[in-house]
């Protein structure tokens, strides 16, 4: 068994991150379900919806849960997950954090969450001209 993802996030960016995930690994090497949220979604549905999608992922590792913008609403219906023993939410959601998750998904609850949070401010990077004439290849 290994730790489950949960992506809760504005619509359509949960499917098109996990497809640019798949896309660069070949594979989603991690049980996972999104919940794309659109602006007129029933809050009781997807509160509904979130706690099911994160009772059937556990299976027994726990739930990490990414969301996009902390205080939206995707990032609301993923805190409501917090009295569910196994879940870790990280809000911020970017490329680099998932390409992570997906990269150490053989880790438990806790460490893949310090992994997410990483590669998400990792991820995150001041281009220079001293840095682009280092780095960058155009």
């Amino acid at each position: 068994m290994n730790v489950a993802l949960l992506i809760i996030a504005h619509a359509p960016l949960g499917h098109a991150l996990l497809d640019v995930t798949r896309g660069t690994l070949g594979t989603i090497p991690i049980r996972h379900e999104i919940l794309d949220i659109v602006r007129d979604t029933e809050p009781e549905q997807i509160h509904r919806q979130a706690r099911e999608a994160a009772s059937r992922l556990d299976q027994g590792d726990g739930v990490l849960v990414l969301t996009d913008i902390y205080g939206s609403t995707p990032s609301n219906i993923a805190c409501a997950l917090q009295d569910m023993s196994r879940v870790r939410i990280v809000a911020g959601l970017n490329l680099p954090m998932l390409i992570r998750v997906m990269n150490y998904a053989e880790l438990d609850l806790e460490q893949l969450t310090d992994k997410a949070s990483s590669g998400g401010h990792d991820g995150i990077i001041i281009i220079t001209p001293a840095l682009n004439r280092e780095f960058c290849r155009a």
